[in-house]
């Protein structure tokens, strides 16, 4: 498919950029609705627990501010048509918004906002083999790096401009495989299983190389219908983008492997005569 039919059907499927769509506004009224209830939840934590501390509020309106960005409003729009733009998208979507919303914990919220038998049930969710199994690190890097290869080394990417819902089942694998990746990684939130520092940071090392691996592919090797210029931004796009968010998840990781390493002051007793 050439570049110009790919801009026109991203045109036809976006059409209307004046103004927004129906779906547009119904993702916006979600998102806002998920931050009314984010609150919510912490206002009931609130009365039973500690104080909510007020940066994850912050992670959580910023991560889905992120979402929403890359899903609604001009760059959703100019991404079908302009591969620069399509990659920010998918830093967003499939990066920055999943490490933001990571930092907020929304498991724990929840856990520590909902009576207590409903609480024992989704932590025994958590506990379960399938949980088990796809929290893995490992399977959890297959899930999303293995996804961006699919998606752009195959014909994913043309076809996902030709139907609407292979175009919103692709975002929401991006974001669904983006978060998962992060909360096996790097433990914010609630953990029902917990893999060593070892393991975790090998395979973040794997995951980096094959990010980066990509991103130098699309650079030389574009997309079916994508211009070399702009495959040639969006790689770098892609690279320079994903080392700064990999870079945080490389510094937390660090931070409390060394918390957990240090060794404890003994505590202080002193000697009477």
């Amino acid at each position: 498919m050439s570049h110009h039919s790919i801009q026109h059907h991203g045109a036809d499927m976006f059409e209307g950029t004046a103004v927004w769509q129906p779906w547009e506004w119904i993702l916006t009224s979600f998102l806002a609705g998920l931050i009314l209830l984010y609150w919510t939840a912490a206002a009931v934590s609130n009365r039973r627990h500690r104080i909510w501390p007020a940066h994850r509020y912050v992670c959580w309106i910023a991560g889905l501010t992120c979402i929403g960005l890359s899903l609604a409003g001009p760059l959703a729009r100019l991404a079908p048509a302009n591969f620069p733009v399509h990659m920010l998208g998918h830093l967003l979507l499939g990066m920055l918004g999943p490490l933001l919303i990571a930092f907020s914990a929304p498991l724990t919220l929840l856990l520590r906002s909902i009576p207590v038998p409903f609480a024992r049930r989704i932590s025994r969710l958590l506990r379960s083999k399938p949980v088990h199994f796809i929290a893995h690190p490992l399977v959890a890097t297959l899930l999303n790096i293995g996804g961006l290869w699919t998606l752009y080394t195959t014909g994913l990417f043309t076809a996902m401009h030709h139907s609407l819902i292979l175009h919103i089942a692709v975002h929401f694998h991006v974001f669904a495989a983006g978060y998962l990746f992060t909360v096996s990684l790097i433990y914010v939130d609630v953990v029902p299983y917990r893999r060593s520092f070892r393991l975790r940071a090998f395979i973040l090392i794997i995951a980096m190389a094959g990010h980066g691996i990509l991103s130098k592919y699309l650079y030389a090797h574009p997309p079916d219908g994508v211009p070399f210029e702009q495959a040639k931004l969006g790689g770098m796009l892609m690279y320079y983008g994903g080392d700064a968010v990999d870079l945080v998840l490389v510094l937390w990781m660090c931070m409390q492997w060394y918390r957990s390493s240090r060794p404890r002051p003994a505590s202080f007793h002193p000697i009477s005569d």
